[in-house]
């Protein structure tokens, strides 16, 4: 089971007008990180785009480390 949180501040789409998205989210149950390319395998972005992509990674990142915490402590408890 898995139980994903979007960061919803995120919202950086190809340039070349195709459509395809990023989404970056935590598993709140694990912690693990996801990182999709919606509709594509492959996606173009602006310095600016890769930017909010890589801040948007930090944030999960941090967010993944406390989920792993307290999924470590609901096990020891």
């Amino acid at each position: 089971m898995s139980a994903y949180s979007s960061d919803q501040n995120l919202n950086v789409a190809d340039v070349t007008g195709n459509g395809v998205e990023v989404d970056v989210a935590t598993d709140l149950l694990d912690g693990t990180v996801r990182l999709s390319l919606l509709w594509a395998d492959e996606i173009h972005l602006t310095p600016d785009g890769a930017d909010r992509v890589a801040q948007a990674l930090l944030r999960a990142a941090e967010e993944g480390r406390r989920c792993a915490a307290e999924a470590r402590t609901r096990k020891g408890a």
